[in-house]
C-alpha cells in the first residue's frame, strides 16, 4: 500500500491517479473526503499521532514537505512499518541564499528524511506550470495577464510528469538515495507563457511584467505571508534560485519526455474556461 500525502493537492492527485492506472493499492491522506480514485484516509500531518489508521499496511509514502514536526511524522511512519519514502521537496534547497522560510522549510525537512532511517528519494522541481492557474481571476476579467517577474524565465514542469517521477521512485528499486532535479522542457518567460494560452484559449492575451512595488504589493493583497514575499523576491528578483535550466531526469526516470507548456495548457483548458 502506497500512501499519498496531500492528495487533492496538483502534484498529490496525479501521484494518486497514476498509481491508480498502475493498479497499485494506493491511499489518499485527506483532512476530508475527495472526489480520488482511490481509498481515503482523514489524518492531519501536523498531528503524527492522527495518522495510525491511514499507515496501516502501508510500505511507501509519498510526501509533502514543511510539517511542524518532521521527526516525529517519520518516527510515525517507520514505527508503522514503512520503508520508502519520496519527498517532494524543491530547488530552494541549493538556492544561492538559502537564508529564507522557503529553503529553510525545504532543508529541514530534507534533513528530517535523511535521518529518519527510511529509504528516500528527494524530487526537486522546478515552478509547476500549474502555477498559471493564478492567473484565472485575471483571464475571467479581460484579457491582460499582469504578473511580477517578467524577465525571469522558467523551465517549468507538469505535475503530471512529477508524479511520474514519483511513482518510479515509489515502486522500482535503485532510487532510493537519489535526489532528482525536474524540469520542463525549456525555459519560458510569462509573456511566453500567457502567448501560449492565448492559443490553446483562442484569445488576443496581453502579458503586463509588474514593477517589484506593485507585485509585493498583489502578492500581500493575495495574502501571501510577508516572509515569502521577501522568500519569492530573493529567488526571482535578486536571482538567487535558477529555474530556467532544463534537466533530463523525466525522461531518464519514467522513458518520456517531459510534456510542454502547451501540452499542459490544452489538457486543462477546460480550467480556464
Amino acid at each position: 500500500m502506497i500512501l499519498v500525502t496531500g492528495a487533492t493537492g496538483n502534484v498529490g492527485r496525479e501521484v494518486v491517479q497514476a498509481l491508480d492506472r498502475a493498479g497499485e493499492p494506493v491511499r489518499a491522506l485527506v483532512r476530508r473526503p475527495a472526489d480520488l480514485p482511490a481509498e481515503q484516509a482523514v489524518g492531519d500531518l501536523d498531528r503524527p499521532e492522527s495518522l495510525a489508521p491511514a499507515l496501516d499496511g502501508v510500505r511507501g509514502v509519498f510526501l509533502l514537505p514543511g510539517y511542524r514536526d518532521m521527526p516525529g511524522l517519520l518516527t510515525r511512519m517507520r514505527e508503522s512499518g514503512v520503508v520508502r519514502v519520496v519527498l517532494l521537496s524543491s530547488l530552494a534547497t541549493v538556492a544561492t541564499d538559502t537564508d529564507n522560510v522557503l529553503s529553510a522549510d525545504m532543508i529541514r525537512s530534507e534533513t528530517a528524511v535523511r535521518e529518519s532511517g527510511l529509504a528516500w528519494t528527494f524530487l526537486r522541481p522546478n515552478a509547476f506550470m500549474s502555477n498559471a492557474l493564478r492567473w484565472l481571476p485575471q483571464l475571467r476579467a479581460g484579457d491582460v495577464v499582469r504578473d511580477s517577474f517578467g524577465t525571469v524565465p522558467v523551465a517549468s514542469v507538469d505535475p503530471h510528469d512529477i508524479a511520474g517521477v514519483a511513482v518510479r521512485a515509489l515502486l522500482d528499486p535503485g532510487h532510493e538515495g537519489r535526489v532528482y532535479a525536474l524540469s520542463g522542457p525549456e525555459p519560458l518567460l510569462p509573456a511566453q507563457r500567457s502567448a501560449v494560452l492565448a492559443d490553446v484559449l483562442g484569445r488576443d492575451l496581453r502579458f503586463h511584467a509588474l514593477p517589484d512595488e506593485e507585485g509585493r504589493a498583489d502578492m500581500a493583497a493575495a495574502g501571501v505571508p510577508e516572509p515569502y514575499i521577501r522568500a519569492f523576491f530573493g529567488f526571482y528578483g535578486d536571482g538567487t534560485l535558477d529555474e530556467s535550466q532544463v534537466y533530463p531526469t523525466v525522461e531518464k526516470v519514467t522513458g518520456v519526455p517531459p510534456r510542454t507548456f502547451h501540452q499542459w495548457a490544452t489538457a486543462h483548458r477546460a480550467s480556464f474556461t
